[in-house]
């Protein structure tokens, strides 16, 4: 069974759409479509006619033909369930099987066809699998979302039952506060100096209630909130963030309302561009913007639990001289096996085996478009290569005798691919601790809306590649300083993906072309 075409074209012989899966000139497909209608006897009921160089097997779409154009050799049987799937496949895809409906989903329809036949050949799919594979399903995704859904609901849930519990704690430390009167006051100005441990040496158990006013009782405090990560890349926000939030940050305000507490920088406010510090690339005439996303979570004594890579490459052309090009990809250095996936442009060749990765359009006689982006290549990675993780954290906390802990944290550049801007290192904090750093030179502020430590680092580069941070806070619970949260806006690709050299297609002169590659963390 060798598929030559396979066509949709109008009752008088105009071609709506056309794939070819042999090469065969636009002329030449154009003639075969404008010779099939003469072909058609008259109330016939059958659904091939032949001449004496192919054979076409149709069928009638409403006020068109679809049509498949085989070699006399194919098999008429297999022709026919084929003809039947790609009909099946457009009905599916196109609201109304008209001319104008149909244009408008050609790339839709074409990528569908090349999953149908390839090089002239049936693959063995179905309508099912045609549509799982145009929309990139994956059964793991499902059900991760699924158990999102459900952590989601259960934190709301959560949130709720603590937020009556503290606002029944808030109401009877009122209580107590009118009792103690003025007396209290004098202990909530001496409380607490820099970022010193919280005294342990309160007489006056009402005086400590009042002041203290945390969220939650200290043996819920201490409870392990996680136990199976140690770093997340790019996650949302600890069910205490939610909860502090939801209070619209009355406990924090409390806190800064003490004479003698330090004032708390505010954390800075989201940058809108994305880029963050990443230096700007001057675009030329054939600029590619590779983007990836990564999302990864570390288990605390070592090893990946989860991590996901998604990017895509996006060519924009200014210049219409240059618009007949190729782009060749450096070869990979790790050999990802099939964890890494590629997705082309319908209209865009696919890798061939066992030879260098090229980008180029199907059809060389046509050009790519010029004056707007287009999206040529897509991959995901899914896997538990640790050595793609492109930052190590190492929390190392160690609890003393008197009641404080010495945390020691460090980082270290693993994937030398990207260049990482604008780090950010989030340590969770005991509640109602405020640490004491005791390195220098270093950059930090504490998040009171997550009550935690930022630690931020401008750049991590090969030059340099690691760095640490020492601080003594109060509490003895280690389980509480994880998970180490980490974001960052970097240079590069962590799968390796960049472009090496862009040719013209008819062999002239090389043009210059621009690349900006980004990677950020999820959720960014």
């Amino acid at each position: 069974m060798v598929v030559l075409a396979a066509s949709i074209c109008t009752k008088g012989g105009k071609a709506v759409l056309s794939r070819q899966f042999h090469p065969m000139t636009r002329t030449h497909i154009e003639s075969l479509l404008a010779s099939f209608p003469k072909l058609i006897p008259t109330n016939s009921q059958h659904t091939s006619v032949e001449t004496a160089q192919v054979r076409y097997v149709y069928q009638p779409l409403e006020d068109l033909y679809i049509l498949l154009i085989t070699n006399k050799a194919s098999n008429i049987l297999q022709d026919i369930d084929t003809l039947h799937l790609f009909a099946r496949v457009v009905s599916d895809m196109c609201r109304t099987a008209d001319e104008r409906e149909i244009q408008k989903q050609s790339f839709e329809l074409l990528g569908a066809f090349d999953e149908i036949v390839s090089m002239g050949y049936r693959e063995q799919v179905n309508l099912m699998q045609v549509r799982s594979i145009l929309e990139m399903e994956s059964h793991e995704e499902k059900i991760q979302d699924i158990i999102a859904r459900n952590k989601e609901a259960e934190a709301k849930e959560e949130l709720k039952r603590r937020a009556r519990q503290l606002e029944l704690q808030r109401r009877e430390q009122q209580k107590r506060a009118a009792v103690s009167g003025s007396g209290g006051s004098s202990y909530l100005g001496g409380g607490m100096s820099g970022y010193s441990p919280v005294p342990q040496r309160f007489d006056a158990p009402e005086v400590s209630t009042a002041r203290t006013a945390s969220p939650a009782p200290a043996s819920s405090a201490r409870t392990p909130p996680f136990k199976g990560s140690g770093m997340k890349l790019g996650s949302k926000k600890t069910r205490q963030a939610e909860l502090l939030d939801a209070l619209g940050g009355e406990l924090v305000s409390e806190e800064l309302s003490a004479p003698s507490t330090p004032p708390i920088p505010d954390p800075s406010p989201a940058p809108t561009n994305t880029r963050g510090s990443l230096p700007s690339i001057t675009a030329e005439s054939v600029h590619i913007v590779i983007k990836e996303k990564i999302d990864v979570s570390l288990m605390r004594e070592g090893g990946v639990q989860s991590m996901e890579v998604k990017g895509d490459m996006n060519l924009q052309v200014s210049d219409p001289a240059l618009a007949h090009i190729k782009l060749a990809l450096p070869s990979p250095t790790t050999d990802f096996g099939s964890d890494l996936q590629f997705k082309q442009h319908p209209n865009v060749a696919k890798f061939a085996p066992g030879q260098n990765r090229i980008v180029a359009l199907k059809d060389p006689s046509r050009a790519f478009p010029v004056g707007q982006a287009l999206g040529v290549l897509k991959w995901r990675y899914a896997g538990r290569d640790e050595s793609l993780v492109p930052l190590s954290i190492n929390c190392w906390p160690s609890p003393s005798n008197d009641g404080t802990c010495e945390v020691n944290i460090e980082y270290e550049l693993e994937n030398e691919n990207v260049t990482l801007h604008d780090v950010v290192i989030s340590i969770p904090l005991p509640a109602g601790s405020y640490p004491s750093i005791t390195t220098t030179q270093c950059d930090y502020t504490i998040n009171p809306a997550t009550h935690s430590l930022d630690w931020s680092i401008p750049l991590v580069s090969t030059v340099e590649r690691s760095g640490t941070l020492e601080f003594t806070v109060g509490g003895d619970d280690a389980s509480i300083f994880f998970p180490v949260r980490v974001s960052f806006v970097g240079r590069g690709s962590i799968a390796g993906i960049g472009v090496d050299a862009v040719s013209r297609v008819d062999g002239g002169e090389d043009p210059v072309f621009s690349v900006d590659a980004v990677v950020t963390t999820e959720g960014q």
